[in-house]
Formats: structure tokens, C-alpha cells, sequence
């Protein structure tokens, strides 16, 4: 029986440990240095299955791609009030940040509550297709266990 509650002690301050090790923003990583558009492209994929992106198809070699596949956001009308309507509703999201908003281009930030992974959320005004293209990618880890595509399924379904 004094095994079990040494355990539990043990397994109750790791756990401890790690929610003050996010609030901390040890888990948040370093925001890559080249995001933004660059003839027309977003960043690709990430190589490990923690990203999304409409423009995966552009990459057709990549490890990823069919995983990070997603549709890019269609509007109608407007494309610059596309964007407008975009950021507030990025802005009305949970634990998201706009760090970079122009007329074309939004860059974002989100954060999970208790460990304070961040992930990075790019949105392109794309006019020659009249779409919205977009990339969500986590920092940190190997797997996203699907959180990058129900983060943008979550705002495509608010857009």
C-alpha cells in the first residue's frame, strides 16, 4: 500500500511539474523565421504528420502532404472583407492571437490552455484563385493528433 501511494505522489507532481512547465511557456517553442507568402506559397507542410495546409498539393514529393491536405477557405464577394471577417473571428478564438494583419495576410498565434504548446496560423488572401489559403502548424512534437485540422475546421465552420 506504500508503494501505491509513493506512486501516486510521484505521478501527481510530474503532473504538477508539467502544467507549471506550460504556464511557464516552456512548451511554446520559437516561431519560425520565414513565414509569410513567397511567390504566391505559404510555408509547406511540416515533415512530421503536426500540420495542415491548402497548398500541400504544391509540394507533391513532400512526406506529408497527403496528411497536412486541407481545403483552403472559400468567401464570396469581398476578398479584403474576406480577411475582415476572418480576424474577428480569429480574434473571438480561444487562446488565438493576431500577431500580423494586413489587407492580404494574417498571422496568428494559438496557444492550448494548460501546457501552452503554440501553433501557427498563416491565412493568404489568394485572389487569382478567390480563395483564403491557410497553414496551421505546431511548433513542437511529432504529432498534432488531428488539433491543427479541427482548429481550422472550428473557424471555416464560424467564417
Amino acid at each position: 500500500m506504500k508503494y501505491l501511494y509513493s506512486l501516486a505522489a510521484i505521478l501527481l507532481l510530474g503532473a504538477l511539474g508539467l502544467l507549471v512547465a506550460g504556464q511557464a511557456g516552456l512548451f511554446a517553442g520559437t516561431p519560425p523565421q520565414n513565414l509569410g507568402v513567397s511567390a504566391g506559397r505559404l510555408l509547406p507542410p511540416s515533415t512530421t504528420p503536426n500540420s495542415v495546409s491548402s497548398q500541400a498539393g504544391l509540394y507533391p514529393d513532400h512526406p506529408q502532404r497527403d496528411y497536412a491536405a486541407i481545403a483552403p477557405l472559400r468567401y464570396r464577394g469581398d476578398g479584403e472583407a474576406a480577411m475582415q471577417k476572418l480576424a474577428g473571428v480569429l480574434a473571438s478564438s480561444p487562446g488565438t492571437r493576431i500577431i500580423t494583419q494586413r489587407a492580404d495576410y494574417i498571422y496568428a498565434q494559438s496557444r492550448t490552455t494548460w501546457l501552452g504548446f503554440t501553433d501557427d496560423l498563416e491565412f493568404w488572401l489568394d485572389r487569382e484563385a478567390g480563395v483564403i489559403q491557410l497553414r496551421s502548424a505546431s511548433r513542437l512534437g511529432r504529432k498534432d493528433f488531428g488539433k491543427n485540422r479541427a482548429r481550422i475546421e472550428a473557424i471555416r465552420a464560424r467564417f
